[in-house]
């Protein structure tokens, strides 16, 4: 098939260049793709299936990858109008999912990154955020807002500067502040895996826009919280919302820390100090104890706390923060984070089998009606798989659990029954849930989308949930974390419990890439590195041991350390030695 939006002719001279050497283009486009897999092999002896999940996820962002050229900037206010904004010559994106939402999204592109970046694909997600950028600005007149999705023609349904009061003396938007919150963390964990200063200065005006634009027009209380919608688009909601909170601290220190390496110095110590104070709130604002989780909303007037059990009540767990010049798993700290993933690991919270055993979108109790909402999507799946890996919890029923429920649904799934959804190999949607808790006997949940009304049906592939899985095993598992942008380069891997060796080899840091290894055997792990390709003047190598460990001794190539150094985060105990980039290393710590 061809087609045109200009003309029959432009048609059918398309569909002569695509009959024309079908060979030779198949020969190409596998010439691509087999190029594309090399980037970031995995061997994950014990755990074959999400060796396979993520190498099929190189390919899902690959088939996501759209161009499109002359596009015609209109403000189409949810189908009221159809208003010209202006032009733009070329975009290319990862599309959100097929067959619903091939086109440009905001949310979308800020967690398909970490995906992007752990496969090696970095011009694909730059290009992203750029078009992103460019469109935002001729729809919003470089107000800072972030659109939030553009078809291939130019046409925005939604996200455009304006906002209305409603009857009842509430504010609705045209935009959503978690998309705007999020864009500076996408930015700045691109640049920290490129090395690329050009896109990070590039994107600076953008942020701070962005940034300014939150704090002076979404904070009527001046609590420091953020006002608007986030990504649960659900009624009953206060007006400030978790994700938005979690995300705006995590945004804060991200572009501090870009300003700052670009000698924006002013620019840096306001956004650092606004995130400084938020941090330090963030605990006694948020969390209930007597739920065990953390409000998902906080309604005006008085701050009160709503919990209505949605899914991003994980992202103080899931968000990492770059504070101080070292990478902090997780906001939350350890108690509050390690207890709110245990609840969640319950049947009020995630299915269980005969269906998946992902996250539900909202638990049993909660969401509007109260009566939860019990659809598993492969977003908030990955969300729980990556806040179970920055508190250490990596075992079969804390992060396997959820990555397990996020790859499982590429393939053949013999403990469910289900066959592979719609395309095998790619990540759909939604996940095929069982009964939901309290459902009648004959309830069976979500079954798969080939079973689906055709109406029903989600999308059979959608790029965000590929987060869950690439970046639990590269940045958590192997440990890569990488600071290109200053230089700088961490391996400081965690062999999932249960295991006994995770590797990895060509994984893509700037211009080079590295080989990473490591092991567990009783009391002695192991870290093997070749950095030798990667542009870094700076180098750790460690490994991360269970939280309460002591160590005995630290050997760097056969040799006694003495100085070794420790650092205890939400993940375990941190050992590391500064080394030679320029060699390969073996690291072997061995606790008492």
């Amino acid at each position: 098939m061809a087609g045109s939006d200009k003309s029959a002719a432009e048609a059918r001279g398309e569909f002569g260049k695509l009959i024309a050497h079908p060979a030779r283009a198949l020969a190409r486009k596998r010439a691509a793709r087999l190029r594309l897999g090399r980037n970031t092999q995995l061997d994950l002896p014990g755990d074959r299936l999400l060796q396979e999940s993520i190498d099929w996820g190189k390919q899902n962002l690959a088939d996501l990858t759209q161009r499109a050229t002359g596009l015609d900037i209109r403000w189409t206010d949810q189908g009221k109008q159809w208003t010209h904004e202006g032009d733009l010559g070329a975009v290319r994106w990862i599309g959100a999912g097929f067959p619903d939402y091939p086109w440009l999204f905001g949310v979308d592109g800020e967690y398909t990154a970490h995906a992007a970046v752990t496969l090696g694909q970095f011009g694909r997600i730059e290009d992203h955020m750029r078009a992103l950028r460019d469109i935002s600005d001729i729809l919003s007149d470089r107000s800072g807002v972030v659109v939030h999705e553009v078809v291939s023609d130019g046409s925005v349904w939604y996200g455009k500067d304006s906002r209305h009061t409603n009857a009842d003396g509430s504010v609705s938007y045209d935009f959503n502040t978690d998309e705007m919150v999020k864009f500076p963390g996408a930015i700045a964990l691109i640049w920290r895996w490129t090395g690329d200063d050009g896109f990070r200065d590039e994107m600076l005006d953008f942020m701070w826009r962005d940034l300014e634009y939150v704090r002076t027009g979404l904070d009527s209380d001046d609590d420091g919280w953020p006002e608007g919608n986030g990504n649960v688009e659900r009624p009953g909601m206060g007006q400030e919302k978790l994700d938005n909170a979690v995300y705006y601290i995590r945004g804060l220190y991200d572009f501090a820390d870009m300003a700052r390496s670009a000698g924006q110095t002013a620019r840096a110590n306001a956004a650092k100090a606004r995130a400084d104070d938020l941090a330090s709130r963030f605990e006694d604002a948020w969390w209930i104890e007597k739920d065990q989780q953390y409000a998902d909303s906080l309604r005006d007037p008085g701050d009160e706390k709503i919990n209505q059990k949605h899914w991003i009540g994980v992202d103080p767990m899931e968000a990492e923060l770059k504070r101080g010049g070292e990478f902090q798993p997780g906001l939350a700290t350890y108690d509050h984070g390690s207890r709110a993933l245990a609840t969640r690991e319950n049947s009020c919270y995630s299915g269980e089998r005969p269906g998946n055993r992902g996250l539900f979108h909202t638990g049993c109790g909660g969401g509007p009606t109260n009566a939860g909402e019990f659809a598993i999507f492969s977003l908030g799946t990955g969300i729980q798989a990556v806040g179970e890996g920055n508190y250490g919890r990596t075992g079969a029923g804390e992060q396997r659990r959820y990555t397990d429920a996020n790859a499982e649904t590429q393939f053949s799934e013999p403990a469910t029954g289900n066959t592979p959804d719609e395309q095998p190999g790619a990540m759909p949607e939604i996940f095929p849930s069982g009964p939901a808790p309290g459902a009648p006997p004959e309830s069976q949940g979500t079954p798969p989308n080939i079973d689906r009304c055709w109406t029903c049906r989600s999308m059979f592939m959608q790029a965000w949930g590929h987060y869950g899985t690439a970046w639990s095993v590269v940045h958590q598992q192997l440990g890569v974390r990488p600071d290109l942008g200053r230089g700088r380069l961490e391996i400081v891997p965690q062999v999932p419990d249960g295991q006994a060796s995770v590797a990895g080899s060509d994984i893509r840091l700037g211009s080079g890439s590295a080989d990473v290894g490591a092991a567990r055997a009783g009391a002695r792990y192991t870290t093997t590195t070749d950095t030798r390709s990667v542009p870094v003047t700076v180098f750790r190598i460690g490994h991360t041991l269970p939280r309460g460990s002591t160590v005995a001794s630290v050997e760097l190539d056969g040799r006694p350390v003495a100085d070794a150094r420790k650092r205890q985060t939400n993940r375990g105990l941190e050992v590391w030695v500064k080394a030679d980039p320029g060699r390969r290393h073996t690291l072997v710590v061995t606790a008492a």
